[in-house]
């Protein structure tokens, strides 16, 4: 067990230093940069959270089920939101 955390320590410092590196060749995000990651992620979490929303609202309203399915797929999309902007922000 113990190799398999010096290859996830080995990945982590890899991916570190290449992002340090990236960033001193790119330079710093610019304002409007920055506010465009922001945008970015907060549209990532959003989307999949009220596309739930509103298909669990549909199925609700055809099985009759109170707001049961609304509710719960709109935390489902939430976290499929939420994953898919740590995806993302992991990349970078």
């Amino acid at each position: 067990m113990g190799n398999r955390d010096d290859d996830h320590l080995d990945r982590s410092v890899r991916l570190r230093r290449e992002r340090r590196e990236r960033a001193k060749q790119e330079g710093e995000l610019t304002l409007a940069q920055s506010l465009a990651w922001m945008g970015t992620l907060g549209w990532l979490i959003a989307v999949p959270m009220v596309a739930g929303m509103f298909l669990g609202r549909w199925l609700d309203r055809e099985l009759a089920t109170g707001v049961t399915l609304a509710s719960s797929l709109s935390v489902a999309g939430l976290v499929a939101g939420c994953w898919f902007a740590w995806r993302k922000v992991q990349r970078r």
